[in-house]
């Protein structure tokens, strides 16, 4: 039987589009002393350390976690690396957790980061494109709004609730006072029909998470959340049968994921979600890839503000990916999201009553997925 798995210590460091104050391992070591200190523990509490980030190109340093772990401050401890592209974070947070349950480790550290300011990464991952990735992702948004029939102002509604969100969460990059849907509308189209302000930023910025097995959970007053269910998928990106907008592998690892928690209705049993939104049309095509809406009808929740920070099912209460984008931590932040909700630490952007939420990211052409859930009540 699998060790139970805890959550105990979380950290972010403040993202921006430019941390020129802080060197790669000092924007590591502002996330992982932050989870320490939430934690309680010391770096000698630590048993081993997993890293993530996206593709070493996007920094021009190849494989940095060879003297990250010893510059930051984790000298002499077992370390891996995971990469997946932009779910990379979420599989940093999950391979984590399963040295926990595995029962090789009892305090295990993940952390994932990016600065992305040492290069130019819209113009990586664009191919030297204007748009960056929006230009990749911006035909499967067409396809959507064609099948599913969703009005225009859906994407700059997502939007404005996510930047509203922003401004509660102390952590994110891009704080609009005053944002509203005209504004949106009016910004600078990018590539259609992604406006600016409907498209994630670039940033420097890092998250950390700390697991431990259940007789290792520190004596704190903090509660820690623990995991109920997690999993990963991947698909071909060439197949050409594959669907961008609804991807089998998105839908079969949410599949995974409920049955290991026991939820039969996500949309009943699950409080709030953290889901990676780059583009603010993602977030009604995967409400529908994640089982929360009926294919073609995820706009609708948009639309009824049922995902809004006060609506029934909160999405991305922290201002998501939309307002701070350090693209390897990008997915573990979700996680580490939806585990402070739980824990009841997220400040001004805590859900009421929250009992057990989901960190999801995706990545790549949208072929890699992670997703984990995580509860107040051990399971």
């Amino acid at each position: 039987m699998a060790e139970r798995c805890a959550i105990v210590g979380i950290g972010q460091s403040d993202h921006q589009r430019r941390r020129d104050d802080l060197s790669m391992p000092g924007l590591l070591r502002e996330a992982a002393t932050r989870a320490l200190a939430d934690a309680e523990l010391e770096w000698s509490d630590i048993d081993a350390v997993v890293f993530g980030k996206a593709p070493d190109l996007f920094e021009g340093v190849m494989r940095p976690e060879l003297f990250l772990n010893d510059a930051m401050g984790g000298a002499g401890k077992p370390m891996f690396r995971m990469h997946t592209a932009g779910s990379v974070g979420a599989h940093t947070a999950i391979f984590g957790a399963h040295l926990i349950e595995s029962g090789q480790y009892e305090c295990v550290l993940s952390i994932a980061f990016e600065k992305q300011s040492e290069t130019d990464t819209s113009r990586i991952l664009g191919g030297g494109s204007r748009g960056g990735a929006g230009v990749a992702f911006a035909s499967s948004i067409r396809q959507y709004i064609e099948k599913s029939g969703a009005p225009p102002h859906i994407g700059p509604l997502v939007a404005v609730k996510d930047r509203l969100n922003a401004l509660k969460n102390p952590h994110a990059q891009l704080k609009i006072p005053g944002i509203d849907i005209k504004m949106v509308e009016e910004s600078e189209m990018v590539v259609e029909p992604l406006r600016k302000l409907e498209c994630c930023p670039t940033s420097d910025g890092a998250g950390a998470i700390i697991f431990t097995s259940e007789k290792r959970i520190p004596k704190t007053e903090r509660p820690p959340a623990w995991l109920h269910g997690s999993s990963t998928r991947s698909e071909a990106s060439g197949h050409p049968s594959r669907s961008w907008v609804n991807p089998l592998a998105g839908q079969q690892c949410a599949a995974e994921a409920y049955a290991q928690a026991g939820i039969t209705n996500p949309l009943e049993e699950l409080d709030c979600a953290e889901i990676y939104v780059p583009f603010s049309w993602f977030e009604p095509m995967w409400l529908e890839n994640l089982g929360f809406a009926e294919e073609g009808q995820g706009w609708k929740m948009v639309d009824d503000d049922i995902t809004a920070f006060d609506g029934a099912f909160p999405v991305n209460a922290s201002g998501g990916v939309l307002s701070a984008n350090a693209i390897g931590a990008a997915g573990l932040i979700r996680c580490a999201e939806a585990a402070m909700q739980v824990r009841g630490t997220a400040g001004e952007h805590q859900v009421p009553d929250v009992r057990r939420a989901m960190g999801h990211a995706f990545g790549g052409a949208s072929q890699y997925f992670a997703i984990w859930i995580v509860g107040s009540e051990k399971p």
